[in-house]
């Protein structure tokens, strides 16, 4: 049996999805992201709906073709600014770094993720994953699961059941209870879920990634998004 697990950051910390033979098996939030590598262990691969890699200078390539391939939902994409930008203590002083630095402004929602960023960069932090850990944005996932077909907000009503028929037509069921997501959103669990449906793209080799081949890093790291 092949198992992948998807992963979105939420209220709680963060939320799991694993798939087993690419089906559903379980849906989890744990508080830290070293709690959810140690509870995906002998996953093949996973994808995390959060930034993998930042720059020192410049901007992310992964971001400006994503924007690009999901047109009218190109909002949905936050733009990460390089490294001491998010490393700023306040929103304020990371927009005086982006104007030192010659870069557009981080919005506020940008700023906001800088916690969960940073604790990712930690936990995979040498490499100890032990199994390949993608970067992954669910709007691409459900994008390629529709053929490019627009899709409705993803919190409201028929955004919801849009991407839950999509997952669906993807062989990934969801069940109507899970008793262990407490903290997690439905717009999460579903994020996640599609995260997981690229992870498992990946280990059957079907995987795109913008820009292909990966942009480079500072410390030649990989930094791409893959759906």
């Amino acid at each position: 049996m092949t198992s992948v697990a998807g992963v979105d950051g939420c209220r709680r910390g963060w939320v799991v999805v694993v798939l087993r033979d690419g089906a559903f098996a379980r849906a989890f939030t744990r508080a830290s992201f070293t709690e959810v590598m140690a509870e995906v262990a002998g996953c093949s691969a996973v994808g995390v709906d959060m930034p993998i890699g930042l720059v020192d200078a410049g901007a992310r390539e992964c971001e400006r073709l994503a924007r690009e391939a999901l047109g009218s939902r190109a909002g949905t994409i936050f733009l990460m600014p390089p490294r001491a930008v998010l490393e700023a203590p306040s929103h304020a002083e990371a927009l005086t770094r982006c104007r030192e630095l010659g870069v557009p402004g981080v919005s506020a929602q940008g700023y906001a993720l800088r916690g969960k960023v940073l604790e990712l960069e930690a936990a995979l932090r040498g490499g100890g994953a032990g199994m390949p850990v993608l970067e992954v944005h669910p709007e691409l996932s459900f994008h390629a699961m529709g053929d490019g077909e627009p899709l409705p907000r993803k919190r409201t009503w028929d955004g919801l059941w849009r991407r839950d028929h999509l997952l669906r037509s993807q062989g990934i069921g969801l069940p109507a209870e899970l008793p262990d997501t407490v903290g997690a959103a439905p717009d999460d669990v579903l994020d996640a879920a599609a995260a997981a449906w690229t992870a498992s793209r990946s280990v059957d080799r079907e995987a795109v990634s913008l820009p292909d081949p990966p942009q480079r890093g500072p410390r030649g790291e990989h930094i791409a998004i893959w759906y």
